[in-house]
């Protein structure tokens, strides 16, 4: 099998990148992290459910022109599909009301070497965010890479 991750430092040309999506964006239900993380004079604060569709399509905006220059210099460029985030989330451990988004794929792989680490989310509404990313890096490479570490995924529904 070829080798499909390959990332050892931050310095190499870029060749390959997940450019997330806002479709669908949501702010998340008052959870545990999001007193710490959220400013207390932000628009945030005190509100949930989906973003204001204008505020979805700029993000869109500056998105797809991001990948679009990407694209340009030679880099291949993958994006999520997003899922329905409005659906609630469980585990055996925590209920949310509503999830994120895939707007930050980063904010849930980690490329180390030859592995793809798949970070626990601090946001309990980030889990579709790990099934768009995960999910959209197995249909790409055609089967989940000998190389990937995954975290268990909450019930949706």
């Amino acid at each position: 099998m070829p080798t499909i991750v390959n990332s050892w430092n931050e310095w190499d040309p870029l060749k390959h990148v997940i450019v997330g999506r806002a479709d669908d964006c949501h702010i998340p239900p008052e959870e545990p992290a999001l007193d710490a993380k959220v400013p207390e004079d932000s628009d945030m604060r005190g509100q949930w459910g989906r973003r204001p569709q204008e505020t979805i399509d700029r993000a869109n905006e500056l998105l797809d022109n991001f990948a679009a220059t990407l694209a340009s210099r030679g880099v291949t460029v993958d994006r999520p599909t997003p899922i329905d985030f409005s659906l609630p989330a469980s585990t055996p451990d925590f209920h949310t009301e509503s999830q994120f988004g895939c707007m930050p794929p980063r904010d849930v792989l980690l490329t180390v070497g030859h592995e793809i680490v798949e970070a626990t989310m601090s946001y309990r509404c980030q889990g579709g965010l790990n099934i768009c990313v995960t999910g959209h890096c197995c249909k790409n490479t055609g089967k989940k890479t000998r190389n990937s570490v995954t975290k268990p995924h909450p019930n949706r529904g």
